[in-house]
């Protein structure tokens, strides 16, 4: 089995080691959090450490899982990467879109895989209605919401309030993992317009418009400010028929659906050979986002 630590242990790690645990591929070896507390109940053959770098020098992995604050995502990965070491990220790839380029640019030269963990991908009513969209035929608009009050979702993790900690709001939370999906199903877009709502500083809600290279429309929906949890994709076939993929069907529970999509990161992460390009594809589109909000 492959060795991998998790660096970084807040709300997103339970559902790596969960994975992990269920694994074929992967053993957790070790672990790593600035945080103390955090190092506690682990078994006595995962070792615990509270930098990154002293667990790469000491410890032999075959990958290692980044689930730190968004801040610290290019520094972990960057020394990871020159370790050798195979790299699974949350997303943002990074919070800076030039680290976003430096860490593909490296995993490229050094031949060391490089994964930007879209969860969403791998959610099993998503999968079925990609499945029914490549039997139909071809996509001519589509829609993706993903809504949500950020507050429910983060636990102890408040660094994602903190817009220079989180690289914004909702739209460089949310928008990667949406922009993604709408990438899953049109390839390549391109920003055609953006309307954001700010509150105290930092975006809350955001209507954003993208297009395909073939001229495909599509309208992400992100809210920081969302009574409950709407995350869905609607796709416009050229037949006129509409289909839909709520991501939340079948999981009842709070979060429930993130279970089975973190073993899909997993199995994904054990095939990946190079650099996936869709981190740097999503973090371009957030930084296009604010640049137009910017110039107005």
């Amino acid at each position: 089995m492959r060795r991998v630590a998790v660096v970084g242990l807040g709300a997103i790690s339970a559902y790596y080691l969960a994975a992990i645990e269920t694994s074929p591929e992967w053993r957790l070896s070790a672990v790593c959090d600035v945080r103390p507390e955090k190092l506690r109940g682990f078994p006595p053959d995962v070792r615990v450490f509270q930098d990154h770098r002293e667990l790469f020098g000491r410890v032999e992995l075959d990958g290692v899982i980044v689930c730190a604050p968004n801040d610290v995502h290019a520094e972990v990965c960057r020394d990871a990467l020159r370790h050798g070491v195979a790299v699974c990220v949350e997303k943002p790839l990074a919070v800076a879109l030039d680290d976003a380029r430096e860490l593909v640019g490296l995993s490229t030269r050094l031949g060391v895989p490089l994964l930007t963990s879209f969860h969403r991908r791998y959610n099993d009513n998503v999968l079925r209605l990609r499945s029914e969209v490549a039997a139909r035929g071809p996509v001519s608009a589509m829609r993706v919401r993903y809504l949500e009050r950020i507050e429910d979702h983060i636990g102890g993790d408040t660094w994602y309030l903190d817009p220079v900690r989180c690289g914004g709001g909702c739209v460089a939370d949310n928008g990667p993992n949406a922009f993604d999906l709408v990438r899953l199903f049109l390839g390549d877009v391109d920003l055609a317009h953006a309307v954001i709502k700010e509150e105290r500083g930092t975006d809350r809600q955001a209507v954003v418009e993208l297009e395909s290279a073939s001229g495909v429309p599509a309208v992400v929906e992100l809210d920081w400010s969302h009574p409950g949890e709407t995350k869905d994709v609607e796709v416009l076939l050229a037949d006129g028929t509409r289909l839909r993929a709520d991501m939340l069907a079948g999981h009842p529970g709070f979060k429930d659906s993130l279970w089975h999509e973190y073993c899909g990161v997993l199995d994904a992460f054990a095939s990946t050979t190079g650099a996936d390009p869709g981190g740097q594809a999503a973090l371009e589109l957030v930084h296009a986002v604010y640049r137009e909000q910017e110039a107005r």
